[in-house]
């Protein structure tokens, strides 16, 4: 019997080849988010440092509309800390449902992707 691959090793397994192309920099920095069934978080990351600049998430239960607010608050905290231009990593998920509506919430806001 041929057993399917967990969905998580799947999306770590595309997440990987996508990371291999993507680099945040102090100037541009990295856009990660991270989808659970309950919640959606994002962070704004420096990979040459290693360093946390942003980051936003629900508290409760996560949906459209909720991943649409988490996209404008990331957007702001960004503008405050002085980054326009920052480059997406969706995390090995497809570009639908929360994650879309996240990304076109931040690109709204005033971040360019």
């Amino acid at each position: 019997m041929i057993t399917k691959p967990d969905k998580n090793v799947t999306r770590k397994k595309r997440h990987n080849r996508v990371r291999k192309n993507l680099f945040g920099t102090e100037e541009r920095p990295r856009l990660n988010v991270y989808r659970s069934n309950k919640n959606i978080y994002v962070q704004l990351i420096d990979d040459i440092n290693g360093v946390t600049l942003a980051s936003a998430s629900t508290e409760g239960t996560a949906n459209v509309d909720t991943a649409k607010q988490v996209g404008e608050l990331i957007a702001k905290r960004a503008q405050d800390k002085g980054y326009k231009s920052i480059v997406f990593d969706r995390g090995g998920y497809l570009y639908h449902g929360r994650v879309k509506a996240l990304a076109e919430a931040a690109r709204e806001a005033g971040l360019e992707f």
